[in-house]
């Protein structure tokens, strides 16, 4: 049976609408199919070739620096269009001469339990809502990281690991502790931002901390203000071991 649509859920109502429901919805999934097709394949071929990066972006700084505590302005020096900044210790992001010793493997036992499937939770502890932006895009159909198996989770007993942005003020250290400690372990701890990583443009001062390594076993640091999408995803598929760092060119391996 078919039902008219009507604006108004009482009966007496004088104002309707022609067509049914079953109509609207046919309409609406062809408008969407329409314009899918219109858009063809959005999906980056991550990493094998890379990403078109606009003018103006800001990849790795080329003189000496601490990437962790970097906000990437334009004021700080040159930068080349490297996105691949994503690291495994905290002293590692300190450079002089601009490279970086990039993240590596966990050890096989864990990323074994990861490799194909992990869930993270997400935990927002004193941040701008900069990083969090970037990893909402990571989700999206240009960047697509679920194809990795990389997703996230409501509640940290159902997570592998956190995500850690925000330079973790006060109010929010009990809270960040209570979140880790209620992932089951093995657990992964992931630095996202400037501000996570060493506290950003709010350092030194007593109402946050130094960066969450001051608080928790860190096992990748991602720099940036806030780090690109890309950066992002480099770093877990290098934690992963889904990069092969033997390659000259990276390449994914297959997440089994």
């Amino acid at each position: 049976m078919r039902f008219p649509i009507s604006r108004s859920a009482t009966r007496v109502s004088t104002c309707r609408t022609r067509g049914t429901t079953s109509d609207a919805r046919a309409r609406g999934v062809l408008t969407w199919l329409r314009t899918r097709l219109q858009q063809g394949i959005r999906t980056i071929r991550f990493p094998r070739d890379g990403a078109d990066f606009p003018e103006r972006f800001r990849g790795r700084p080329q003189a000496s620096s601490d990437l962790g505590a970097c906000l990437f302005s334009p004021e700080e020096g040159r930068y080349n269009r490297d996105y691949r900044m994503a690291t495994s210790t905290r002293d590692a992001l300190v450079t002089a001469t601009g490279e970086v010793e990039l993240a590596h493997a966990l050890d096989e036992r864990v990323r074994k339990l990861f490799r194909r499937s992990l869930r993270l939770r997400s935990v927002v502890a004193g941040s701008c809502n900069g990083c969090e932006a970037e990893l909402v895009a990571l989700g999206n159909v240009v960047f697509a990281r679920s194809r990795f198996g990389v997703q996230f989770v409501a509640s940290p007993r159902h997570a592998d690991g956190i995500v850690v942005t925000g330079a973790v003020n006060r109010n929010m250290r009990r809270a960040l502790e209570l979140t880790y400690e209620a992932v089951p372990p093995p657990k992964l701890v992931i630095a996202v931002g400037a501000c996570a990583i060493s506290g950003g443009p709010f350092s030194g001062s007593p109402e946050v901390s130094a960066g969450v390594g001051n608080i928790l076993p860190v096992d990748l640091w991602v720099p940036g203000c806030p780090p690109h999408p890309l950066t992002t995803l480099d770093g877990l598929l290098r934690l992963l071991g889904a990069i092969d760092p033997a390659e000259s060119k990276d390449t994914v391996t297959k997440l089994s």
